[in-house]
């Protein structure tokens, strides 16, 4: 394949992303130059790699990597189908956030680069997450290269003012044809732009959720999409009254971040409000600090806590409905010992 039967692309004004994606979709099919799964489009294109690689668990269900360990005497059909989603659930130990692992190149799918390195996804973003995750557990730097493997006619101009500073850049770009060191300069990405992640992924990715704590912990700046950050004004904390009759329980240290433990009913228990949040299923033998530890460790503390350990329930209670959705969110799949909690909205818990 010759760079004759490249796409011609000429930068021009208001072109976007996803132009750019379309234009390569449409030839790569018309040409019929891509390996199963077809048609490419809305997809990374496809090409065989007789490479063994570190990869990321699919769509980060379940983790961040998997490692491939193929069965011994392994023939041909079956290393095949070990590349393949099922053989990454059946043939592959999981590489968590704690692993020791260092990584030293990284190859990534592209729809269409550029020589300068400039590189353009499918559009969800989930490559530039995995490196942005990888920063985060010390597994990349930014002298680790970046690869991509791309079709020649993948290569094509692309306006520089389209890259954000969450996208990653490429160091090499192979072809068939040809081997591409772009020299790019650009930095890549410090880690995650937390406010580039909306809700919605926070709940389908939950090695996200348990980074973010972690940040959050660490002091950084974790703000979601579209959330507003809630601070106290210096000095100053949020009083909260205990009804009467209340007496506080596991008086917290000032790592617990104001969050005060009540006994008894929620005010107005008749009328839950939107800003409370129910969970249920607690263990016989749990305490009021291990769900306030648990809570804090996501980085979801509330502003006030009624334990009802007796009936194996609590309330939580944030500042507004929007703090209490996004705790819903963040705590779902909560394990205390051997018990995963329920949580859910008291307003509608209630409804149920």
């Amino acid at each position: 394949m010759s760079r004759g039967d490249c796409v011609a692309m000429e930068p021009r004004a208001g072109v976007s992303k996803q132009d750019i994606r379309e234009q390569i979709w449409d030839h790569m099919e018309s040409q019929n130059l891509a390996d199963f799964p077809r048609p490419v489009h809305h997809r990374i294109p496809n090409f065989k790699s007789k490479k063994t690689l570190l990869v990321p668990t699919p769509r980060l269900r379940t983790g961040l990597f998997n490692k491939i360990t193929p069965p011994p005497g392994a023939t041909k059909d079956i290393l095949r189908k070990c590349a393949t989603s099922q053989g990454v659930r059946n043939c592959s130990v999981p590489i968590g956030l704690d692993s020791r692992v260092l990584v030293d190149l990284v190859v990534v799918g592209s729809v269409a680069v550029s020589e300068k390195g400039w590189r353009i996804g499918k559009g969800e973003g989930y490559a530039d997450l995995e490196y942005a995750m990888m920063v985060s557990m010390g597994a990349v730097s930014n002298e680790t290269p970046v690869v991509t493997i791309v079709h020649d006619c993948q290569v094509v101009d692309i306006p520089e003012e389209l890259l954000e500073e969450h996208d990653i850049t490429v160091d090499y770009i192979l072809t068939p044809t040809r081997v591409i060191a772009t020299d790019c300069k650009r930095p890549q990405p410090m880690g995650i732009t937390w406010s580039k992640i909306s809700r919605k992924m926070m709940e389908k990715i939950p090695v996200l959720r348990s980074l973010r704590a972690r940040e959050q912990q660490a002091g950084k700046d974790v703000t979601l999409q579209g959330e507003r950050q809630h601070l106290p004004e210096p000095g100053r904390q949020q009083a909260v009254p205990l009804s009467a009759g209340r007496r506080p329980l596991d008086t917290p240290g000032p790592e617990a971040n104001s969050m005060e433990a009540t006994v008894g009913s929620p005010p107005g228990e008749g009328a839950p409000l939107a800003a409370d949040v129910y969970v249920g299923n607690l263990p016989r033998d749990a305490r009021v600090s291990d769900l306030k530890r648990a809570l804090r460790e996501l980085g979801s503390v509330p502003l006030r806590l009624t334990w009802q350990g007796p009936r194996r329930r609590a309330f939580l209670h944030y500042p507004d409905s929007a703090a209490a959705q996004q705790a819903v969110s963040c705590l779902q799949g909560l394990r205390l010992g051997t018990d995963t909690l329920r949580v859910a909205l008291a307003r509608q818990q209630r409804d149920k």
